[in-house]
């Protein structure tokens, strides 16, 4: 297999990748009657802002496919946000933009805040070791509230929060493309994960698993298991986010995904 060389065309991949799948789930909400969670999508020049009333942290609530061509938006992007009492994220992307850009960021008090990775490979048909009690299946439309049982727990939410985690990746699982996965250990659920195709290219979305099935090697399995996915549906790209030195990020490149850029994330002062 021809490794892939980065260059430009590979970070537009993969950030159209990051911005499709964020659309498609952010639109789906949307949907939802009467809007309950107060989705807005926003474009100016090539950014995206994606807002949510009822959801203040930043994944939704963030800003996406900026260049340096996009300087004049800055300004209007953080008003967007701040007449919706929001603070702004932004997601910068390695050579996307200039040192201009970033000055005028800093300028209207927005700081560099953190970091992010975007991993990639070519999907393939690895071995999918799975040890003696472990199955993985796909979810079914009536399982999501043991996916949001697990999606919760597995990151730290309160249990309050299942139902509506529930409802809005419920609304995924008759759309193009979205793909959702549980993990069982001796027939219990143990992990889950989501996965977004388009226009060949996938998206590991999402993945978390129970404390108590931690160190088992669930994600890297279910990772496989997305990958075999992604080849079986012609997709010629998979890719993956995740915080730098993460376990996330040991088990992508255990399995021999690259990094394909560390982006860095601003914010309102």
């Amino acid at each position: 297999m021809n490794p892939i060389v980065p260059s430009l065309r590979l970070i537009h991949d993969i950030e159209n990748s990051e911005i499709d799948y964020m659309s498609d789930r952010m639109i789906a909400i949307q949907n939802r009657p009467n809007n309950p969670e107060g989705i807005e999508i926003q474009h100016f020049g090539n950014a995206v802002c994606f807002y949510s009333r009822t959801m203040p942290w930043p994944t939704f609530n963030t800003v996406k496919g900026l260049t340096s061509a996009d300087i004049e938006y800055i300004e209007p992007i953080v008003d967007f946000y701040r007449s919706r009492d929001r603070k702004v994220q932004f997601e910068i992307i390695p050579s996307l933009v200039d040192q201009n850009f970033l000055r005028q960021l800093a300028d209207v008090g927005l700081y560099q805040s953190g970091f992010h990775c975007s991993l990639y490979t070519k999907p393939r048909l690895p071995i999918v070791e799975v040890p003696d009690g472990v199955v993985i299946r796909e979810v079914q439309e009536e399982q999501f509230d043991m996916y949001a049982t697990i999606h919760c727990r597995g990151t730290g939410l309160s249990d309050d929060g299942i139902p509506y985690v529930a409802q809005n990746n419920k609304v995924l699982y008759h759309r193009l493309g979205w793909k959702f996965f549980i993990a069982y250990v001796n027939e219990v659920p143990a992990a889950a994960s989501v996965m977004y195709m388009k226009n060949h290219l996938a998206s590991l979305t999402f993945a978390a698993t129970l404390p108590e099935y931690r160190n088992l090697g669930l994600h890297s399995r279910m990772l496989r298991t997305r990958l075999v996915e992604a080849n079986r549906n012609d997709c010629r790209l998979a890719i993956g986010q995740c915080a730098f030195l993460s376990q996330s990020h040991r088990n992508m490149e255990r399995i021999g995904m690259n990094l394909g850029y560390v982006r860095t994330s601003w914010t309102e002062a």
